[in-house]
């Protein structure tokens, strides 16, 4: 700590005798102090303090309307978890006023008739350790910023990472990135039909373009073939599940990771317990994979591809009713009936090219 610091810090004198106000600026002012402030008046201790971001405060004992103890008391109230830079100022330093004023925050006392030595030494010994204790406070300011900067910083990568690793999925099969971007979309308002936090909808918003990533490790000649798969080519067509959720796994701390691998291993889980790859059933398949199942199958169905037409709306909601209870958890397929003009909406606006295209 410089002497230029400790001569620019904020010195507060409350004294209700103007000749011991005089005394004590004359003594700072000729040490070389440059920011002194008085008042005579008690009142005005605690908004003199804050306004002008004192460093130290000379407080007197015996004063009208606050005393000493009441003018600490409402600091402690107004200035909580910080240091209380208080010299006390007493002509009658008994044990009981020491006491109190120590458990009232003071650091330390002079006493009057004021020795000019003794009062710019008690004054520089408090003002080292309040800047101290100001300097120590920015850095860890600053440090919880930077902190948080860099932690935002690596939520953007992972959520990059995501996004990319699902595009990739993307190039490798029949699907259109648009496809990704709605069953993602249609899931995030499903999930907050279904009442969950938007931090949850969030999640599920990020993590659903993941749902078959495994496809990336799934061969182009049984992922690409026009035709019916046959039993052996569609055993292998399944393992894309299980390969994502492989991919995914080793970040359950990370609750994004977390989500992606869940939906990846359970989208194709059915209610009834007959889908793949673990034959779950009902609410032991996590509610994201039940989400994203009837987002991915919406979507799919009403979605055109080089090997089929889009079936209209009333024969995919027809389905997605019948397989209630099914391969469809029923209380998600009635509320994705209610949000269905929401659906419909943002399918508009998000519609595939002929090309199959990616559109932002």
């Amino acid at each position: 700590m410089s002497q230029i610091d400790i001569l620019s810090a904020n010195i507060l004198i409350v004294d209700d005798q103007v000749l011991n106000v005089k005394l004590l600026e004359k003594i700072l002012q000729q040490a070389g102090y440059n920011n002194v402030y008085s008042t005579i008046d008690s009142r005005e201790a605690v908004p003199f303090f804050i306004k002008h971001n004192i460093d130290i405060l000379l407080l007197d004992i015996r004063m009208p309307h606050l005393d000493g103890f009441d003018v600490m008391e409402l600091l402690g109230e107004v200035v909580k978890d910080d240091y209380l830079p208080i010299l006390v100022l007493t002509a009658e330093l008994t044990s009981e006023t020491r006491a109190k004023s120590l458990s009232n925050g003071a650091k330390d006392f002079l006493t009057k008739p004021f020795n000019q030595l003794e009062v710019l030494q008690r004054i520089h010994n408090i003002l080292e350790v309040r800047l101290l204790h100001k300097q120590l406070k920015n850095y860890n300011k600053t440090l919880e910023s930077e902190v948080r900067k860099r932690t935002a910083d690596l939520e953007k990568s992972r959520y990059e990472i995501i996004d990319r690793l699902g595009k990739a999925a993307e190039y490798k099969d029949n699907e259109t990135g648009n496809h990704i971007l709605r069953m993602s979309q249609y899931s995030r308002f499903l999930a907050k039909a279904a009442g969950l936090s938007e931090e949850q909808c969030d999640l599920i918003l990020l993590a659903a373009p993941m749902h078959d990533i495994g496809k990336i490790g799934i061969p182009d000649s049984v992922l690409l073939k026009p035709g019916k798969l046959d039993p052996d080519e569609w055993k292998i067509m399944q393992t894309h599940v299980e390969i994502g959720g492989e991919l995914l796994s080793g970040n359950d701390e990370i609750p994004l990771m977390l989500m992606a691998k869940n939906i990846a291993l359970s989208h194709h889980e059915r209610w009834d317990g007959k889908g793949y790859p673990n034959g779950l059933s009902g609410e032991d398949i996590p509610l994201e994979g039940r989400i994203c199942a009837i987002s991915d199958v919406f979507d799919a169905l009403t979605s055109e591809r080089p090997y089929k037409e889009a079936w209209p709306v009333e024969k995919a909601m027809a389905l997605i009713t019948e397989e209630s209870g099914s391969h469809f958890d029923p209380s998600l397929a009635s509320l994705f009936a209610t949000i269905i003009d929401d659906i419909l909406a943002y399918k508009q606006l998000h519609q595939d090219s002929l090309e199959g295209t990616l559109t932002e």
